[in-house]
């Protein structure tokens, strides 16, 4: 179980993304161009492994966090090549088109797959995504006749996934919740005063007094990928009308004393009416947490790698 000083899901949240510390992954760095002229970082570890693990990050994170890096570790040494690739805007320098990134960017981790699947001769390419890297993941998955998925492409699971994102932002206005929006809301506006450099019409007025997500996501989020507001962002981005589509084997790995999940974000009875679509909820885990004892690795990740495997 999870150690005993985790009183609740948000110890199990906020504790290992400040203390936990993975050591020993020394990934190497492939630049790729994007159809739209910008530009995606993949960071490798490869042995000529026959199986690869493609690992889509969360929001504000990056190839470097201690989830990927956890996952790109523990498969490693367990006979996969690992691509993690970073959102743009991610874990590096910034990219050079107006849009950052978003829940919906599955845009982006089709043009890894397709990169791979043309460069590399991979038997079994799976993929684990985290976070917003789930519902990006699950959209993938579940939009096949935008792009059809290559035949290597064997099995995916997600955990800590948002996958009703309407109700996975709404949790970020709960008083309790003010900490992981605050701690969002400081890197993004980071991002926006850079973007702002590159693309001077984009207004930066106000944006220190700006609070909450949702504000950002009015202004700034939503308009920059074409969406009228928030509200409408959200609607678009939501994972959850993909889910039923995905015809690939998912394991969806949702804690249920996670601090930004509700509601359908545990599918049960989407899970129940499909045969491929596998949901386990454990009592904890928080967001991203699921950390154990004395352990090097967290119950999502072991759990992933034996689905995957």
């Amino acid at each position: 179980g999870p150690p005993f000083y985790y009183i609740n899901g948000h110890f199990e949240t906020i504790l290992p993304s400040m203390f936990r510390n993975v050591k020993g992954v020394n990934y190497e760095r492939e630049q790729i161009e994007t159809a739209d002229h910008d530009f995606l970082n993949i960071d490798w570890l490869k042995k000529g492994n026959n199986k690869l693990l493609v690992i889509s990050h969360g929001l504000e994170g990056g190839s470097d966090r201690h989830y990927a890096m956890g996952l790109a570790k523990l498969f490693h040494r367990n006979g996969w090549d690992v691509a993690a690739w970073n959102n743009r805007s991610c874990n590096g320098e910034m990219n050079r088109q107006k849009i950052l990134y978003h829940h919906a960017a599955s845009y982006d981790l089709s043009t890894v797959i397709d990169h791979v699947e043309a460069s590399h001769s991979y038997e079994n390419i799976s993929l684990v995504g985290i976070s917003m890297g789930g519902g990006q993941t699950l959209r993938y998955l579940g939009e096949e006749e935008k792009h059809s998925l290559p035949e290597q492409l064997r099995k995916a699971v997600v955990f800590s996934a948002p996958v009703s994102l309407i109700e996975s932002a709404k949790t970020l206005d709960l008083k309790e919740n003010k900490v992981y929006e605050q701690r969002f809301l400081k890197k993004l506006k980071v991002k926006i005063r850079a973007k702002a450099k590159q693309f001077p019409e984009i207004d930066i007025e106000g944006l220190d007094e700006m609070s909450t997500l949702r504000a950002f996501d009015n202004k700034y989020s939503g308009p920059l990928h074409g969406f009228k507001d928030a509200k409408a962002f959200y609607e678009f981005c939501d994972p959850y009308p993909f889910v039923e589509k995905i015809s690939k084997e998912v394991l969806i790995l949702n804690a249920l004393n996670d601090p930004l999940l509700v509601g359908k974000c545990f599918p049960y009875e989407l899970a129940s009416n499909s045969p491929n679509i596998y949901l386990e909820t454990p009592k904890r885990g928080g967001h991203v947490g699921f950390e154990r004892l004395g352990k090097e690795f967290t119950y999502a990740e072991e759990r992933t790698l034996q689905f995957l495997s």
